[in-house]
């Protein structure tokens, strides 16, 4: 059973999901930061036939990103796409409307699409899909051709769905009355997209709160806890709307503790963003983030086994795989993903641990796709990268070592503070110098027994004075000549 807590402070919404009372899933929402679903008025700024994109001015401090794909009409699939020149789609000056895909990461702009879908809660509406989509959740045929009729029943010519899993739960009126709202709401966007300045946001998707609702509440979920009056409100107003009966499943915190520690939410966040995870055998895979890809390595750590080598290293690799599904959907790593699961010689042993990978991605909302194991024997897989990951969200990059996870080492230091005070030998006016800096750097300034410090003073004919100071940075460090 799930369940589904959020916490509201300092017009910050953050939202936890519960299977089993272990965190799955973390949102972070700070009020008007948050842009994946907004639908824009734009401008196209530039054309690059290089790149086959265009930029479009949103209004937003970094233009948006459109590839030709994504400005190619849905009813494309007869044009040869890689004969298609972007100056032939857009042109300079021109307005449009675009769907923000993915949010800003680094210096690159949000991802925008012309391809516009409107979520709702049985179904997604795209006013020129002009096809019918079945969640990949529901995998009965007879299922998915049962849905596959409704969608062709209730649409309009060009027009798209997509049946959402919990469409299961309603009937076909139901469906209809959801793509008539989703509809209006379409027919709303393009009077809005006459009416005002350009560039300017024509329609704001849901906040987390109501999307949480539309997307996650169903009979699965046990309990919908929230510690705010305002939000508990605006949810169960929703909840009488969708299902009435559902009504006891929202609950208001009123507990002193705050809600996260009350559930143990901190804790496994604060996991959640370091680079070592402990397997339950005391095993532990390694999570490293590159610009281009993210590498989880596999090892054994404690665990030595019981028996054979292969049946420790089977064991190791079937929890490692179990908590990488676990961690992509918490981290919400998105891109090409590389595994290195400790290496198995039985191809039976390697199959069952990619079976059991792919059994445990399929708990996860966002689409992935594992590709198998390479020629070196390592698991490629991708998974779609729509909002920002929690590391990026919740840590920022390191001053000391500029995000390489690494600094100079205190003997390093040391060498280029004995390098500036050798510029110091032709300053005759200059008979003392003071060296300030961390502990460990002064000894290592100083050598064995002081040797290397009165070396120096010889050399350069001065007296020099060394300062330890706790509060310096190691790779920090001051000095001050006197006369």
């Amino acid at each position: 059973m799930k369940k589904i807590i959020v916490h509201e402070a300092n017009l910050e919404t953050r939202a936890a999901v519960l299977e089993e009372n272990q965190l799955v899933e973390f949102y972070i929402e700070k009020q008007f930061e948050e842009m994946v679903g907004n639908i824009y008025i734009g401008t196209v700024m530039n054309v690059l036939p290089g790149m086959q994109a265009a930029f479009i001015d949103i209004g937003m401090e970094k233009n948006a990103f459109l590839y030709v794909d994504d400005a190619l009409p849905h009813n494309s699939e007869a044009i040869n796409k890689e004969s298609v020149n972007i100056k032939e789609v857009l042109h300079v000056g021109q307005n449009i409307i675009v769907q923000v895909q993915k949010e800003s990461f680094g210096n690159k702009g949000p991802r925008v699409t012309t391809h516009i879908s409107l979520p709702g809660r049985y179904l997604v509406y795209m006013p020129f899909g002009n096809y019918v989509g079945i969640s990949r959740r529901i995998i009965d045929e007879e299922e998915r051709s049962y849905y596959k009729s409704i969608g062709d029943n209730i649409r309009e010519k060009n027009e798209g769905v997509i049946i959402r899993t919990l469409a299961a739960e309603v009937s076909e009126e139901q469906l209809r009355e959801d793509i008539r709202f989703l509809r209006n709401i379409w027919i709303n966007i393009v009077e809005e997209s006459t009416k005002g300045p350009i560039p300017s946001l024509i329609h704001k998707d849901l906040d987390l709160v109501s999307r949480l609702v539309r997307d996650l509440l169903s009979e699965e979920v046990q309990e919908f806890i929230v510690d705010n009056g305002f939000v508990f409100n605006k949810i169960k107003g929703m909840i009488q709307y969708i299902e009435p009966k559902w009504s006891e499943k929202l609950v208001l915190y009123t507990e002193k503790e705050v809600i996260f520690d009350a559930y143990n939410i901190q804790k496994e966040i604060d996991k959640a963003i370091k680079r070592r995870v402990w397997l339950k055998s005391g095993g532990y895979i390694i999570i490293d983030r590159t610009e281009a890809l993210t590498a989880i390595d596999v090892n054994t750590g404690k665990y030595i086994g019981h028996s054979h080598l292969e049946d420790t290293v089977l064991k190791t690799n079937k929890e490692a795989a179990v908590e990488i599904a676990k961690q992509l959907r918490l981290r919400d790593i998105g891109g090409i993903i590389i595994i290195d699961f400790i290496d198995m010689e039985s191809e039976e042993h390697q199959q069952e641990v990619l079976q059991l990978l792919e059994e445990n991605m399929k708990k996860d909302r966002t689409k992935s796709n594992i590709l198998g194991l390479t020629q070196l024997g390592l698991v490629e897989m991708t998974r779609k990268k729509v909002r920002q990951s929690l590391d990026t969200v919740l840590l920022r990059t390191c001053p000391m070592c500029d995000g390489v996870g690494r600094v100079i080492s205190e003997e390093e230091v040391s060498h280029k503070i004995e390098k500036e005070l050798n510029s110091y030998e032709e300053y005759n006016s200059v008979n003392q110098l003071t060296v300030e800096a961390h502990p460990s750097v002064i000894a290592s300034l100083q050598g064995r027994n002081g040797e290397r410090l009165r070396q120096l003073e010889k050399r350069l004919d001065k007296k020099i004075t060394v300062i330890e100071k706790d509060t310096l940075h190691f790779q920090y460090y001051h000095i001050h000549p006197k006369s």
